[in-house]
């Protein structure tokens, strides 16, 4: 039998920057030979494109059909941190998503999770110590270290930390990085570590120097944090130093593109189409060593086919050789899988998220759209019968966080810019530790949002006057077993309703999901109260 494959086009080569007719000869799933030809072929081949940095896990789907979408878009390969389900599950959060993703024909890049927890200041289902990672880099095959987001502990030499950078080193794996803001000396220390990228910088300037210092940029464009226009101008200058990510995905927005968007992007820009190839698929491969093809003889037949580079429609995707997209549609079979979970949190009261006045005034988180970045605020609140109330006139709602670890009271602050007029939103997905944290306007509303996620043991909850809506996320409290496009489609509708309360948000549930994100300035709430993201420490 035959399994030779003969694929013609115009094969775009960003490793060495040409572009020629020509065709492929595949066999078992590698490229044996390439022919150059003198046609005129009026579609291209491009290396598929990799997101060099996601967690799966933000998409709510399961690895298998995170993949059933992503391969529609180009995607061939993912460079994954799989510390969402981690801080839930600990080692066997971990290997689910291995296990999973070898189900289908795309390509899983999973890092052992250097902080988990994120912090010392909050509840996580589990800890995973630089023994645990050791274990992990000899047995599961991972392919890097983690983004290490607890960069005062590098900067404050603490052993722990400094043992999980020595094993990566061990392993000569990659380090990846995670710190908003650092410059200077700091910096400086920082990569002297031995940690190699950033996907946090938000403005050109912070880029640029944590370029010069020596690190990689991922230039990230996801749903919560948007910052292409901020950093693109790196691109016709450092195009070896730079990436694309996404970082964290809803699944209606991975319906609707992924890293092609970013290609598509930067082209309109009127950078050279080599250089911005060179981000999004050499780049990624050489710095993490991983196994996929850039069209070159020899290579795994990693590709894409797209009709030209001013629609870069993806019309087809070939991962080692197999045609696994066309037409925009998923060819990857669905597979099963089982649910593994960590949820021990009891139903509340209404009076559990009752605040009793003290101060005038008080510490307020205060929102900023498209950013995962807060302001720090002090205001008057709204006071009926000694106790403090969500006043939606000044925008001032109640933010709680409860433990689903275990059966303790809520932590229970106060949010503006969030915009609900009435009602109620809750999850179990809020960064990293994935404690429930909601978000309204009526004690009342509080407890039916929080007591819907309870109940079923995680998904995402809006209340309002009349209505309330439930989408299940059984796997961990984070992600869905269903067909992606249902998910969207599902998490399209509830965020809808939330829309209802009032908001003006682009993505209400995602930007709350953020405000327990203790390693992001400035202020934060974890299940144990507010925190100074600068100074790490509570208030």
């Amino acid at each position: 039998m035959d399994y030779t494959t003969k694929i013609s086009g115009n094969i775009v080569d960003p490793v060495n920057a040409q572009v020629y007719s020509g065709t492929l000869v595949i066999e078992d799933g590698m490229i044996m030979a390439i022919i150059r030809e003198d046609q005129d072929y009026p579609n291209y081949l491009i290396p598929g494109l990799v997101d060099a940095h996601v967690h799966i896990e933000s998409s709510m789907l399961v690895p298998s059909e995170f993949a059933g979408l992503a391969v529609t878009h180009g995607t061939v390969a993912v460079v994954s941190d799989p510390h969402e389900i981690a801080n839930v599950l600990g080692i066997e959060g971990v290997r689910y998503m291995i296990e999973n993703g070898k189900k289908v024909p795309f390509k899983f890049y999973f890092g052992a999770p250097a902080c988990v927890p994120a912090t010392g200041f909050e509840t996580a289902g589990a800890e995973l110590d630089s023994t645990q990672l050791e274990e992990m880099f000899q047995k599961d095959g991972l392919s890097f270290l983690s983004e290490m987001m607890n960069y005062p502990g590098v900067l404050g030499n603490d052993p722990e930390v400094m043992a999980k950078l020595a094993v990566a080193r061990k392993f000569q794996k990659p380090i990846d990085g995670h710190a908003p803001g650092l410059k200077g000396e700091e910096l400086k220390k920082y990569t002297q570590a031995g940690i190699t990228t950033d996907h946090e910088a938000f403005q050109f300037e912070e880029g640029l120097a944590k370029i010069k210092a020596g690190m990689k940029i991922l230039i990230r464009e996801g749903s919560a944090a948007k910052n292409f226009e901020e950093l693109h101008g790196l691109i016709p200058y450092y195009p070896d130093k730079c990436m694309f990510c996404c970082d964290d995905k809803h699944p209606n927005d991975l319906v609707r593109g992924h890293i092609n968007e970013l290609v598509k992007r930067a082209l309109g820009k009127g950078y050279d189409k080599m250089k911005v190839l060179q981000c999004a698929t050499v780049n990624p491969v050489q710095h993490y060593g991983l196994a996929v093809g850039l069209l070159q003889k020899g290579d795994p037949a990693d590709f894409i086919v797209v009709d030209d580079f001013e629609r870069f429609t993806i019309l087809e995707t070939y991962i080692n050789g197999i045609l696994v997209a066309k037409a925009g549609k998923s060819l990857i079979p669905k597979t099963q899988t089982k649910v593994i979970n960590n949820f021990k949190a009891k139903p509340k009261m209404p009076f559990d998220f009752a605040v009793k006045a003290g101060r005038k005034e008080i510490d307020v988180i205060e929102v900023i759209e498209g950013e995962l970045i807060t302001n720090w605020l002090r205001v008057s609140p709204k006071v009926e019968d000694g106790y403090l109330r969500s006043d939606p006139e000044q925008d001032l709602l109640k933010i709680a966080v409860i433990n689903r670890y275990q059966e303790k009271p809520p932590a229970v602050a106060f949010i503006k810019n969030f915009g609900l007029k009435h009602g109620a939103i809750a999850s179990s997905v809020a960064h990293d530790s994935h404690n429930l944290v909601a978000i309204g306007v009526l004690d009342e509303d509080l407890a039916r949002a929080v007591n819907l996620v309870i109940e079923n043991r995680g998904g995402l909850a809006v209340v309002g006057e009349g209505f309330e809506d439930f989408l299940p996320l059984p796997v961990g409290g984070l992600m869905s077993l269903e067909d992606g496009h249902r998910v969207a489609a599902d998490y399209e509708r509830i965020a809808a309703k939330a829309r209802l309360l009032g908001t003006k948000l682009s993505d209400a549930f995602m930007t709350m999901s953020f405000m327990t994100l203790l390693v992001i300035p400035e202020l934060k709430i974890s299940d144990q109260g507010l925190f100074d993201g600068k100074d790490f420490q509570f208030i």
